[in-house]
């Protein structure tokens, strides 16, 4: 194969949070200030305003698609108050992206929920499901042309997340930092060594997804699934059986969850081993990424199979980046992904697209640090950058790979 499949989405994604700016009724906004050494989110980046900058960026370089979220807590800032100023604003957004050619691929909820339903319990509570069909019904008003839905970014990650907070709600832990973040040396590092997410946190998020992507597929018709957090785990044949163990927590029960969905979210950056106590830490290494991982871009690879064996769903790849401030490396690490992506659809994946993380140099969830962008953005001036990466990954896309060789 020289070329991908006809149609294939070339683009990159983005989460609100990470860019728009002043999410001042989010969860995370409040947290952050209560996170020991976090940097805030602040303006962010200011996609707020700038997102059809933002997105002029994809569409003049040859990009077919852009993966964005709309925010439930700007949409229903107080429970049972929606926003119709807000709901115009990313219905605004969705119109821009269908004017420059970019296939929208829009996520309702990416980590951040509005602080009144933390404060209820969050997923837990008695009436979470109720309160999010609730949102998605609202937000399934400005989906017109909308063609792919994400109800949940993923759920196993907010199911980890779930017990760290849970951990330090307890006191069990003198203090909460955010997974992404690569911590001072001092103290262990959460991004690098994460605890494998309980089921009973999974649980919660599972029935919410069930709940609402019927809702969606009846309003709008667009293409409803969710996206998972991919380990791309490898062991030796005698940890097998540990790294079924592993894996089912980890992924396979969010993979099985999307039966009867019209397409599976696979997001990967690194590969992990398993061995017979569980998941190896990442050993610390010069050629690590900035948030601690090891480069392994083979990763994609290894991920976009299992979910395609597990699940046998359409594949959209909605997220594969590196953390990193050299852009050649960026360049180098994404070459690879991309020839073992091609690799998987010769093999017989339903690959679907490619979306990259991210279009942005972001807020990584209590850090500014880590630079998974195409383009930098100035915090002071909130003047867009270019990289290298982001023209080169244009002129993969506007040949659908036919110039990866």
């Amino acid at each position: 194969m020289t070329s991908f499949p006809d149609g294939f989405l070339w683009g990159a994604s983005t989460a609100p949070h990470q860019i728009e700016g002043n999410n001042l009724n989010s969860d995370w906004w409040a947290r952050e200030a209560l996170m020991p050494g976090t940097e805030l989110s602040g303006d962010a980046v200011d996609s707020y305003h700038r997102y059809r900058e933002d997105m002029e960026l994809l569409s003049g370089n040859g990009f077919n698609a852009y993966r964005f979220g709309i925010e439930w807590a700007r949409i229903e800032p107080r429970s049972g108050q929606f926003s119709r100023a807000e709901l115009a604003h990313y219905r605004r957004m969705i119109e821009t992206a269908l004017t420059l050619g970019l296939t929208p691929v829009v996520t309702l909820q990416h980590f951040t929920v509005p602080r009144w339903f933390a404060e209820q319990g969050g997923w837990s509570a008695d009436t979470a499901i109720d309160h999010f069909a609730a949102y998605v019904r609202e937000a399934t008003t400005i989906l017109d042309g909308v063609e792919w839905v994400v109800t949940i970014n993923e759920p196993n990650m907010l199911a980890m997340m779930g017990m760290l907070q849970a951990a330090f709600r307890s006191g069990a832990m003198t203090s909460w930092h955010s997974p992404t973040v690569d911590g001072p040396a001092e103290r262990d590092r959460i991004s690098a060594n994460l605890p494998v997410p309980a089921p009973e946190f999974g649980a919660p998020l599972i029935a919410a997804h069930h709940a609402v992507r019927d809702i969606v597929r009846a309003r709008t018709g667009a293409k409803v699934g969710w996206t998972v957090a991919n380990q791309a785990f490898t062991a030796k044949p005698e940890h097998h059986g540990t790294l079924a163990e592993v894996r089912y927590a980890w992924e396979d029960l969010y993979l099985e969850a999307a039966h009867g969905d019209d397409f599976i979210g696979v997001q990967s950056y690194s590969s992990q081993e398993v061995d017979a106590n569980g998941v190896v830490p990442h050993p610390d290494r010069p050629g690590n990424t900035l948030v601690g991982t090891a480069y392994r871009p083979d990763a994609l690879g290894i991920a976009v199979r299992h979910a395609w064996q597990t699940t046998g769903l359409p594949i959209l790849v909605t997220e594969n980046g590196i953390a990193t401030g050299d852009d050649t490396r960026r360049i180098a690490y994404t070459t690879e992904a991309l020839k073992h992506l091609r690799d998987t659809i010769t093999d017989g994946a339903d690959v679907r697209g490619y979306l990259h993380w991210s279009l942005l140099d972001n807020y990584e969830w209590g850090h500014w640090r880590p630079t998974f962008g195409l383009v930098a953005a100035d915090r002071e001036t909130f003047e867009r950058r270019p990289k290298p990466s982001l023209a080169w990954l244009g002129s993969i896309a506007t040949s659908n790979g036919r110039t990866l060789d």
